[in-house]
């Protein structure tokens, strides 16, 4: 049976997303700048795009205030959640964090079972031991020589991205029940998104660890930011909002393993990142765990959107 054309184009717009998307951590790490300066200059870089692309597409967009400031508040949550991942970068590798995150998947089914009544099959429950049993692999604390500056930081950071995460998954989700454009919704968050990360950046949070904004701008640093900015934060992520709800289920299953896969083999190929044995047998039961609810899990959902 053939694939519909329609499918096939879409299915390209998300693959291409999630390629992009998949550099992310590359481009971050290539700044050299601290998590909070790297991930608010990442949203303050893409706003003007998106209110360029808003006023020039010019589309109709039916939402109400209230779903649009439910956007803005999903953007206020990826803003913790962005946090939380470039400290975990930072602290264990662009590989091992981002395959943490991805874990979110997990997260999102059990709590769409408690508040939307969404019961998981018994694969997804299956699954959650097996996150588990790899983050302590991943951390490192029964390993001599694991990878990263410290690792078991590092692992902290991916489950609060993961957990601020699969927050901002589900309330973007309700958010646009009425398929809003993409690049609309997009400005939405990620005005949000840098709100939150500006005033995480100006509070006084030392005792979190969380270091304050810098407000100097240093090349090649911010150039690396603009180019984060373009290729993930508009066009990749505007390409996976618009995508992954059109296409069918397995497709996007595809669509949303690619870019942990591919962040992974930047890290080994580009980025010279050499977990230990121990971090590789964790990282290989979240992968399967992730597979497993992406690919048989039965609660709606697990049909997420990617890093």
């Amino acid at each position: 049976m053939s694939v519909p054309v329609d499918d096939r184009r879409t299915m390209l717009i998300a693959l291409a997303g999630a390629t992009l998307i998949s550099f992310a951590p590359l481009l971050y790490i290539q700044s050299d700048t601290p998590p909070v300066t790297g991930a608010f200059f990442r949203m303050l870089y893409a706003l003007p795009i998106l209110l360029f692309l808003v006023w020039y597409l010019n589309r109709v967009d039916h939402r109400g205030r209230k779903n649009r400031m439910l956007a803005f508040s999903a953007g206020l949550l990826i803003a913790i959640d962005f946090i939380g991942y470039h400290s975990a970068i930072d602290y264990i590798g662009s590989g091992i964090a981002t395959l943490i995150g991805n874990s979110q998947v997990i997260i999102v089914t059990l709590v769409s079972w408690w508040m939307f009544g969404e019961r998981p099959n018994r694969m997804i429950l299956f699954a959650l031991p097996m996150v588990m049993l790899g983050l302590v692999f991943i951390s490192g604390i029964w390993d001599e020589e694991p990878y990263g500056d410290d690792p078991v930081k590092g692992v902290i950071g991916g489950i609060v991205a993961a957990i601020f995460y699969s927050s901002f998954l589900i309330l973007y989700r309700f958010s646009n029940r009425i398929q809003a454009p993409s690049v609309n919704l997009q400005l939405d968050a990620t005005a949000g998104a840098a709100t939150g990360l500006l005033l995480a950046g100006i509070l006084p949070l030392s005792r979190l660890a969380i270091e304050p904004i810098d407000f100097s701008i240093n090349w090649p640093g911010h150039a690396w930011l603009v180019l984060l900015a373009v290729s993930c934060q508009v066009i990749g992520w505007v390409a996976i909002t618009y995508a992954l709800p059109r296409l069918p289920a397995a497709h996007t299953s595809f669509a949303i393993l690619l870019q942990p896969v591919l962040t992974i083999l930047w890290g080994v190929l580009l980025l010279s990142e050499k977990p230990s044995v121990q971090q590789i047998g964790g990282m290989l039961l979240i992968f399967i765990a992730i597979i497993a609810v992406t690919m048989f899990g039965t609660a709606q959902t697990s049909k997420i959107e990617t890093q």
